[in-house]
């Protein structure tokens, strides 16, 4: 979704507050502003001024229809190599979006390195590396789970670990070019 959109929250609403990540409820009644509608989640911002997250499955809420946030269903091939499923893992790590930055954690940069290795049972574990673009930012668990989850929901995979590193800190060098361009950063 690109520009801005008010509406009127039609029933309590859980939500995460940006950049804190506390879990908070936005009351029934209440005017928010939808800033971002990518990654099957809502970025709005209320009207005490704060940013806050809404899950797609409650869309609802906001009078829209539930957003779809779980990979597309490829059925499972049995020799399916790690180089196809790493592939497959990047991109579904282009669709967990920063709740404040329209550009997913791919193209911002913050990933750093996708593993795949067979686990005992010869299921997939897949490993991610990734990052913040600030130390300490209380969405970090949030967009974790986020990659986790998208990574869980593939073909094949019985374990995906994200692990959150500082270094190498992040910078903006590290985004695409498509996410700069986006983003009016040249």
């Amino acid at each position: 979704m690109r520009g801005f959109e008010e509406v009127t929250v039609t029933r309590d609403v859980p939500a995460v507050q940006i950049p804190f990540g506390d879990r908070i409820v936005i009351a029934s009644g209440s005017q928010v502003t939808i800033t971002q509608a990518l990654g099957g989640t809502y970025t709005v911002s209320t009207d005490y001024g704060y940013l806050a997250r809404i899950d797609g499955s409650d869309a609802d809420a906001l009078g829209k229809e539930p957003m779809e946030s779980t990979p597309e269903q490829v059925p499972a091939q049995a020799q399916t190599t790690a180089e196809e499923l790493e592939a497959r893992v990047w991109e579904e790590l282009r669709t967990v979006f920063d709740p404040e930055i329209p550009a997913s954690v791919v193209d911002l940069g913050l990933v750093y390195g996708v593993k795949c290795e067979h686990a005992p049972s010869g299921r997939w574990k897949v490993e991610v590396t990734m990052t913040l673009t600030a130390p300490g930012c209380g969405m970090g668990d949030i967009l974790k789970a986020d990659a986790e989850s998208r990574v869980m929901a593939l073909p094949g995979v019985e374990d995906s670990v994200v692990e959150m590193v500082t270094e190498p800190p992040w910078n903006p060098s590290m985004m695409t070019e498509a996410a700069r361009l986006e983003l009016g950063i040249f």
